[in-house]
């Protein structure tokens, strides 16, 4: 019985395993950074959208580099609690052979 049993393989091929574990984790950075940055976008733009409410405390040089340092901020903070963790529990899920020992897992591996 266990003579039959088989290491499930990419159906992608074998070249594609060396590579897939740096792919998808590196894939899955850009795209939330893009995303991140769009959310960071969208935070200057709205703040400078209600920049008649914030004037008269700070001035506009004021709410310009309220609205730049919060959208930075966005970014930053969606970064590095969102997309660096992902990525790397992605790097690990594909690195170690069998990390959670569920069924699903090897499923999932032959197919991606």
């Amino acid at each position: 019985m266990e003579r039959n049993i088989v290491s499930p393989t990419s159906i992608w091929g074998k070249w594609w395993e060396p590579i897939r574990k740096w792919f998808y984790p590196t894939w899955l950075g850009y795209e939330t950074s893009t995303r991140f940055y769009d959310y960071g976008q969208s935070v200057y733009n709205y703040l400078l959208a209600q920049q008649d409410q914030v004037v008269p405390d700070i001035g506009a040089v004021g709410a310009r580099a309220m609205a730049l340092s919060l959208s930075v901020a966005t970014f930053t903070i969606c970064s590095v609690f969102l997309s660096v963790p992902a990525c790397f529990i992605l790097y690990k899920f594909f690195e170690v052979p069998n990390l959670t020992s569920t069924p699903v897992e090897s499923k999932l591996k032959t197919i991606f």
